[in-house]
């Protein structure tokens, strides 16, 4: 076993998850998990994917992937661009140990190397477009919905305005000469709206609220994570419908609010009693990481 696995497991071990509770979040066949903690790469499909899925251990339990890949690069194999030099250079290998042949197979180690590069170049053509379309779209579900909150919320209040009128005409019809009552505007309903998305990572903003309490309820089986501003954790764990299902915690005296969830599909949150809709398909990004600024009700 590797330093890089050693430090993987014990982080994992920490969070009290196991193996197939990780498989469950991340959606990697356990036995890459195995072969990620073994340090046994052979089994994989390949180096592109080992860094794949090395990130994304390391997301599920909350590490950096960035300082990990720093910290170990010595034990990561390379990426799949890296090793093209070295595999080039075996072509051209190959191209010197034929050079006796006819000319046809002198052409055929470049039509091959000429392959190879386009084969490269299609896979990489593939996968960027591929993430970058996903943070476009992100990015304009986020902002729709953002619209849409605002909207609905326009809605409410022109309900409400029109409301005491209409109360006011009946008085007026009913009792003719007598002075038209005066009505109190309802209290402002609270606002939370997005600010920000990128990726799975959502930032939404919490106003004209009282208070600040933050509902977590599972569904099926989730492990969640509940941390403020300054890194203070409130909560850290599994949810199971069959056992503790929901948690629930007062943010009130914080001004922010770091959510992470590791199976978004069955867990649902709460701010005040009000749901927050994923900025975020959850069917689409698994693990969602959500940031509540919260703005008291007076400031």
């Amino acid at each position: 076993m590797t330093e890089l696995g050693n430090r993987l497991k014990e982080a994992r071990l920490a969070k009290n998850l196991s193996l197939d509770d990780l498989q469950s979040i991340t959606k990697i066949q356990k036995r890459y998990l195995i072969g990620i903690e073994e340090g046994n790469y052979s089994s994989m499909p390949g180096n592109f994917y080992v860094r794949a899925f090395i990130k994304q251990y390391a997301e599920a339990l909350g590490l950096n992937p960035e300082e990990i890949f720093e910290t170990y690069k010595s034990e990561i194999p390379a990426s799949f661009n890296e090793e093209l030099p070295q595999q080039l250079s075996r072509v051209n290998t190959h191209k010197s140990i034929t050079e006796g042949n006819s000319k046809i197979f002198d052409v055929l180690p470049k039509v091959l190397i000429g392959v190879f590069i386009i084969g490269v170049m299609g896979i990489l053509y593939y996968f960027l477009p591929y993430f970058a379309g996903n943070d476009a779209k992100e990015s304009n579900n986020n902002k729709n919905e953002q619209v849409k909150v605002e909207n609905n919320l326009n809605q409410a209040k022109t309900t409400e305005k029109a409301e005491p009128q209409n109360k006011n005409q009946d008085n007026g019809d009913n009792e003719g000469s007598k002075e038209e009552t005066t009505t109190t505007p309802a209290e402002t309903q609270q606002q939370l709206s997005v600010v920000n998305s990128q990726g799975k990572r959502t930032t939404f903003e919490l106003k004209n609220a009282d208070q600040f309490v933050v509902k977590l309820v599972s569904k099926g089986k989730t492990w969640v994570s509940i941390t403020n501003g300054k890194g203070k954790t409130f909560y850290s764990g599994m949810l199971q419908t069959e056992q503790a299902g929901s948690k629930t915690v007062d943010l009130t005296g914080e001004s922010s609010a770091y959510i992470i969830v590791g199976n978004a599909v069955n867990t649902e949150i709460f701010i005040n009693d009000q749901k927050l809709e994923y900025a975020v398909d959850p069917a689409k990004i698994v693990q969602q990481n959500i940031t509540i600024q919260y703005v008291p009700k007076n400031e």
